[in-house]
């Protein structure tokens, strides 16, 4: 999933966007501040975003809160069970933020299908396509 959306944020009808790549767990406010929009992607553990993608909120949310409102997101989740509780935390936080959802959430259950990964390639190019100059 994580490589689809790269794919389509680097589409060769995308100019002037350069994405940059960040392990949850090495994300920091600065990263947020320096970025124009963000593609979350985490696995959905025991029906909750994954606790590095809690992490990088819980230590950066407070610093970000007023500098980041109105940048587009998207999202992709994967998991084997019932996603609604990760869905329902990153509206809740994004919410908060004021950041602007670029496109619907791409959510895979079990092994992502041809049609995930195009719907994650397709998020990619949204996002990015939001930001072009």
């Amino acid at each position: 999933m994580f490589e689809a959306v790269l794919a389509g944020a680097a589409d060769p009808e995308i100019t002037g966007v350069e994405v940059i790549r960040r392990p949850a767990l090495s994300v920091s406010a600065s990263d947020f501040l320096d970025a124009d929009g963000y593609v979350l992607g985490c696995p959905v553990n025991l029906g909750y975003i994954a606790g590095a993608l809690k992490h990088a909120f819980d230590t950066s949310y407070y610093q970000i809160l007023d500098t980041t409102r109105g940048r587009p997101f998207g999202v992709y989740l994967h998991g084997n069970e019932g996603a609604e509780g990760a869905v329902r935390a990153i509206d809740s936080i994004t919410t908060g933020l004021g950041w602007t959802k670029a496109a619907e959430y791409v959510i895979a259950s079990n092994k992502p299908d041809t049609d995930a990964l195009a719907a994650c390639r397709e998020l990619g190019g949204v996002v990015a396509a939001h930001l072009m100059s």
